[in-house]
C-alpha cells in the first residue's frame, strides 16, 4: 500500500529502487495523484534553486573553526587578563556587527532600523507560504470541506470576522487553512490551488498602522502584495508575476473589505 509518507519520500528522492518502482506504478494507476506529486516536485525544485546560491557560498573566514581556535589561543594564551577581556569584548562586538550586517543577516535590516508594518506583514506571509506550500500530507490544518468551521474558528482567534475570498475567476479553489503564531497574537493562512497544483495563500493578522496602499515584495519566485486596513494586515502570496498577482490581491481586498 502506498501512503502519504511514500509520496513525500518520492518527492524528496529518498526511496530505494524497489520502493520507487512501486510508487511509480501507483502514480500510473492514479493520474490525479501523479499530477499533484508532479506539482510538488516542481515547487521543491524551484525552492532548492532559490537557495542554491546561498548554500554554495563559502563559510566566512571569521566563522571557520580553525580561525576561531587560533583567535582563542591568541587571546587566552597571553596570561594578560586585562588584555584578554578587552580583546574578547572587541571580538564580540566585531562578531555581532559583522553578523548583523553581513553573512548571517544577508538581505535583512539591522535590528535598530524600523520596519514598515506592511513589510512585517509581507515577511510573515512569505515565511508562512514557504513553510506550508511544499507540504503534501498536511498543507492545511482544516480542509475546505469544513469551511464554515474553519472560518468561525479563525475569526474567533483573530478577533474579526473572516471570509474566504472567491478566487475561482482566477482558477483557484480553496484548499483550507490554518492558525499561525504572530508574535503575541495569532495569524490566519488560507491556502488555494489551481488545476495545475500551483498554490496561493491569503494571510491575515493584527497590525498597527494606516497604510492601505498595496506594498509589493518579491523573494525569488514568491511574490507578495501586503496592505493594512483598520488594524489588520493582509497579504496575498504566490509564485506569480506582479501583474498576475495584482488583480488577485485586489479581489481579496474587496472580498475582505466588508468583513472588517
Amino acid at each position: 500500500m502506498i501512503g502519504e509518507d511514500d509520496l513525500q519520500a518520492f518527492i524528496d528522492d529518498r526511496l530505494d529502487a524497489s520502493r520507487r518502482a512501486a510508487v511509480e506504478a501507483h502514480l500510473d494507476a492514479h493520474p490525479e495523484i501523479r499530477e499533484r506529486v508532479t506539482a510538488e516536485r516542481r515547487q521543491r525544485a524551484m525552492l532548492r534553486g532559490q537557495l542554491a546560491a546561498k548554500f554554495a557560498e563559502p563559510i566566512p573566514a571569521r566563522l571557520r573553526i580553525a580561525n576561531i581556535r587560533a583567535a582563542r589561543r591568541g587571546i587566552w594564551g597571553s596570561g594578560n587578563w586585562t588584555g584578554q577581556v578587552r580583546l574578547a569584548a572587541a571580538a564580540l562586538v566585531i562578531f555581532v556587527v559583522g553578523a548583523a550586517g553581513g553573512w548571517f543577516a544577508n538581505g535583512l535590516a539591522p535590528a535598530s532600523s524600523p520596519v514598515a508594518p506592511t513589510t512585517s506583514v509581507a515577511q510573515g506571509a512569505t515565511a508562512a507560504y514557504r513553510t506550508f506550500v511544499v507540504e503534501v500530507a498536511h498543507p492545511v490544518e482544516v480542509s475546505a470541506a469544513q469551511e464554515a468551521h474553519l472560518l468561525q474558528w479563525l475569526s474567533k482567534r483573530l478577533g474579526r470576522p473572516l471570509a474566504a475570498p472567491d478566487l475561482s475567476h482566477f482558477g483557484y479553489r480553496l484548499m483550507g487553512g490554518r492558525l499561525l503564531p504572530a508574535g503575541d497574537a495569532a495569524a490566519a493562512q488560507l491556502m488555494y490551488d489551481d488545476a495545475s497544483g500551483r498554490r496561493l495563500t491569503v494571510y491575515v493578522r493584527a497590525a498597527s498602522g494606516t497604510e492601505t496602499a498595496f506594498r509589493f515584495q518579491q523573494e525569488g519566485d514568491a511574490a507578495t502584495f501586503a496592505w493594512i486596513d483598520r488594524g489588520f494586515g493582509f497579504a496575498v502570496t504566490g509564485m506569480a508575476s506582479r501583474d498576475e498577482l495584482l488583480p488577485i490581491a485586489e479581489a481579496v481586498y474587496h472580498g475582505l473589505a466588508g468583513k472588517s
